[in-house]
């Protein structure tokens, strides 16, 4: 495995949030081709636009596909791997399970290969139809046994239930079974009504306000108290939860009700997840290693969209703190939420 130095002087570094976008999209088999199927249109030099609906929902580059530019830009950010896994509209919820269920195998495919062409610097999280838990734990197999992928990404929210919600607990429990990491990435959030402003918002103000609901209701529904070999990641350092956080744990403390519904304490459960380090300031950053633990915090960069960490090694070595922080933040933590040991050299 190559390393490539950054300014920081690390070349090890560990990416658990990254996106693909297939350069095109299949036809539907099927006799009804779903409304929301996606497609590719041409755009501007290097950029498609991805199409949903007969609308643009995205425009991106060709990074997003190219494994080699992709490979180019890791150097420069002093990444030893990245960990890839589908745009999160493209999780699909909506769509019938059938539907749901060909285009993510078709997804599951395309990154599969994209970690054939890393040579070893690219690595893969799958999709499951979640709307369908019988499919969702047989793609999951198909995903972990077949394709060989660390674990799968899912959304904070399937069609508007919280990934916290019982229904869902019999699929985390094969989770756990098959040893895959789970990554859980905001997807349609609430509260879009209260924003004024234009689309973007929706990434920079509604996903981690869904991301923090989404941990808050796992600890809610004790999920990790069932499944304590469960690895659970969320994006964008847990959203909201560093700052729900100590009210639930009061509320804890002070209400019977919800001292008799939650198993254990709110703030030893939320140190049993991890977090990616997409907080984009240092303050919020230490403040996240304070409340979650220093073993919990891993590097996320939302790669290759515009609103991406450009630089994330240097962010956290620029923080400030010890070495072994520091390390467990570039590479250690992830590799115990990916459970694999990587040769990597400092």
């Amino acid at each position: 495995m190559r390393h490539i130095k950054t300014s920081s002087g690390c070349c090890c570094g560990i990416d658990t949030h990254a996106h693909v976008v297939p350069e095109d999209f299949p036809a539907y088999i099927g006799a009804e081709v779903p409304a929301d199927w996606p497609s590719m249109a041409a755009a501007q030099a290097c950029h498609r636009s991805v199409m949903i609906s007969g609308k643009v929902y995205r425009t991106v580059s060709d990074k997003c596909w190219d494994t080699g530019k992709r490979l180019v830009d890791l150097e420069a950010m002093g990444l030893a791997l990245q960990v890839v896994s589908p745009m999160p509209e493209l999780l699909s919820y909506w769509m019938k399970p059938a539907a749901a269920k060909q285009l993510l195998r078709f997804l599951n495919d395309q990154i599969a290969g994209m970690v054939n062409d890393g040579g070893g610097r690219i690595a893969g999280l799958g999709a499951v139809p979640l709307q369908n838990i019988d499919l969702a734990m047989r793609e999951l197999e198909y995903c972990v046994k077949v394709l060989g992928f660390d674990g799968i990404e899912i959304g904070s929210n399937i069609n508007g239930v919280p990934v916290g919600d019982p229904k869902f607990h019999p699929f985390f429990a094969a989770c756990q079974e098959m040893g895959a990491a789970v990554f859980v990435h905001a997807i349609r959030p609430a509260g879009m009504e209260r924003l004024v402003g234009p689309a973007q918002l929706q990434q920079v103000l509604a996903y981690p306000g869904d991301v923090g609901l989404a941990a808050a209701s796992v600890i809610t529904s004790n999920l990790m108290e069932r499944y304590p070999r469960l690895r659970l990641a969320f994006s964008h350092g847990g959203g909201t939860l560093a700052m729900l956080l100590p009210r639930l744990q009061q509320g804890w403390q002070v209400f019977p009700a919800l001292a008799e519904s939650i198993e254990a304490a709110p703030v030893e459960q939320a140190r049993k997840f991890f977090y990616d380090t997409l907080v984009f300031d240092t303050p919020t950053l230490r403040h996240l290693v304070d409340t979650f633990g220093a073993t919990q915090l891993m590097i996320g960069t939302d790669y290759p969209f515009n609103f991406h960490d450009r630089k994330p090694v240097e962010r956290i070595t620029e923080a400030g703190f010890d070495k072994g922080t520091t390390m467990n933040l570039i590479k250690h933590n992830a590799e115990r939420f990916l459970a694999r040991l990587l040769e990597t050299t400092q």
